[in-house]
């Protein structure tokens, strides 16, 4: 198996992408809007994708968070809000903001396994920082770190309730990047002390099965590489001090921040201490290439893989209680506006 997630090109398989799947024996697969024309064509996409491996768990991936982050979207699929809309109903009523997040990530987990996808990379546990670039922004839960593991732990939770893996990203922390790593390195100044609140959720929420790099230098921990491809960090920091054990993806290899060519990153990623590589472009000869660098999975990177999955399901159809699941959410996240318009009254 080749320790790399890939991108499919449009909403079917091609006969080239097939033909490369089948011999490749991918990770898993990660899907975008381009993939996603509606309900009955992506179960079908999924489902030959499934069917090309043969496997009871592949790991068919998405970025669906809510918000400016959701590649399903109506009218096709249901509506999900920004991580700001929890962070905000947690301010006036912090038990309801975890609720409303728990049982919306349900739904959304609901929603995701009908569409054969087993694992969702969310939440962002990255703290919101004042000044920093909107490339996280709305989508931060907010910028205490305790809050904002109680309500990543909710979105664990209820995506695992309706049978998909959740990613916590982007380690060792994205929020306070001056730039949008999708075009330029971030490098980030601060001190041990600010970095270990950064570090915080993380740690929290350190058992999750899967977890993802961000493409961010921190030159306290490594003065010339980034996260994604410092072993020093990713031993010292992800593995050592916040204590994850679970399946390493990068962020996306293609990304900007990054240096040198698709396939030489991805060397650098799994040599540094990631497991997987994440390949979202579907360009075939970073495909082929990243085949042609990167070793076979490891042993150790193939039992977390398989330990991410083993808790996922794939449904026949939508869950019925879903439509009340986010029934449930929107009266909690209401709640909010309601509290504001009592204390306004009050005071």
């Amino acid at each position: 198996m080749v320790p790399a997630i890939f991108g499919c090109s449009g909403t079917k398989l091609t006969a080239e992408e097939r033909a490369f799947f089948r011999d490749a024996d991918p990770a898993g697969y990660i899907l975008f809007g381009r993939n996603c024309e509606n309900a009955e064509q992506l179960r079908a996409l999924t489902d030959e994708l499934r069917a090309l491996h043969g496997r009871e768990h592949l790991l068919i991936s998405i970025d669906q968070e809510g918000g400016r982050v959701a590649r399903l979207r109506p009218p096709h699929w249901a509506a999900y809000p920004s991580g700001e809309a929890f962070d905000r109903l947690y301010q006036v009523a912090p038990a309801s903001a975890i609720e409303a997040a728990r049982v919306g990530a349900k739904a959304m987990g609901l929603e995701l396994s009908a569409m054969g996808i087993t694992v969702d990379y969310h939440p962002p546990l990255d703290l919101r920082q004042e000044g920093a670039h909107d490339v996280i922004g709305d989508r931060s839960l907010g910028a205490d770190p305790m809050q904002v593991a109680a309500i990543g732990r909710a979105i664990l939770d209820g995506l695992a309730d309706g049978g998909v893996t959740g990613c916590i990203k982007h380690m060792p922390g994205h929020g306070r990047a001056l730039c949008d790593s999708h075009k330029e390195m971030p490098t980030v100044q601060a001190s041990a002390e600010e970095l270990a609140s950064d570090l915080e959720p993380f740690h929290k929420l350190n058992g999750a099965l899967i977890g993802m790099t961000g493409h961010l230098k921190f030159p306290i921990w490594d003065e010339a590489l980034p996260a994604t491809l410092s072993k020093a960090i990713i031993s010292d920091i992800i593995r050592g001090d916040i204590g994850f054990d679970g399946l390493l993806l990068t962020d996306d290899i293609d990304m900007e921040a990054l240096d040198g060519s698709v396939p030489e990153r991805s060397s650098q990623a799994i040599a540094a201490g990631c497991d997987i590589v994440l390949n979202c472009w579907a360009k075939m000869g970073d495909m082929v290439g990243i085949c042609e660098r990167v070793p076979t999975i490891s042993d150790r990177a193939a039992e977390r893989l398989a330990k991410a999955l083993e808790g996922t399901r794939v449904a026949d159809t939508l869950a019925e209680d879903a439509s009340e699941l986010l029934a449930k959410r929107d009266a909690l996240l209401a709640k909010r506006d309601a509290l504001l318009a009592i204390a306004g009254e009050a005071a």
